[in-house]
């Protein structure tokens, strides 16, 4: 399992959300050659996109760069904003929520 990364994101996630928005495929860099060429790493991050780095053939790092986790980290809008967003502002949209408690149930 990955680490936590901020709040409920781990090091999966943000891979996933990031693979979703970038059409570009990432290069994987085994960790020894990541250690040799770090500064190319970087480089290869800045300039075409993310980087995994894996052990034993399994992915245990992503190297991005800093404008790319700061997207990745970007506030999303609430549910209720995207409603607020809607392209058919004509539409009567009740976003309200109903006071009604329910009913009752014998157990």
């Amino acid at each position: 399992m990955n680490k936590c990364v901020s709040g409920s994101l781990n090091l999966d996630s943000l891979v996933m959300v990031h693979m979703r928005r970038s059409k570009r495929k990432p290069r994987s860099w085994q960790i020894q050659e990541a250690k040799a060429r770090f500064s190319e790493l970087v480089n290869e991050a800045t300039k075409s996109g993310y980087q995994t780095i894996t052990k034993n053939g399994e992915p245990i790092a992503v190297i991005m760069s800093k404008e790319e986790f700061e997207t990745l980290l970007a506030p999303r809008d609430t549910l209720l904003e995207f409603f607020m967003k809607a392209p058919y502002p004509e539409l009567d949209l009740s976003i309200e929520r109903s006071l009604d408690t329910g009913r009752d149930v014998d157990l």
